[in-house]
């Protein structure tokens, strides 16, 4: 699945956005709005991560992604 999919359905994707990112509160979701480079913030702000392991986190939850989440 490819971010703007991600982007477009991401109401339907925070669930798994929580699953795998806990630490993440709704209020974090909402202001991330399916942006890829909010949400890479909001990784290393919750996280204490560095900018390139949170990009990396990201590719491979992106890579993971597929359209069974979003029934």
């Amino acid at each position: 699945m490819n971010w703007d999919t991600i982007q477009g359905n991401w109401k339907q994707l925070t669930g798994q956005v929580k699953s795998q990112w806990g630490k993440l509160t709704d209020d974090d979701l909402t202001v991330v709005a399916g942006h890829r480079d909010k949400l890479a913030g909001k990784l290393q702000e919750r996280y204490g991560i560095a900018k390139d392991e949170a990009e990396k986190q990201l590719k491979d939850w992106e890579s993971k992604a597929d359209d069974a989440w979003l029934k």
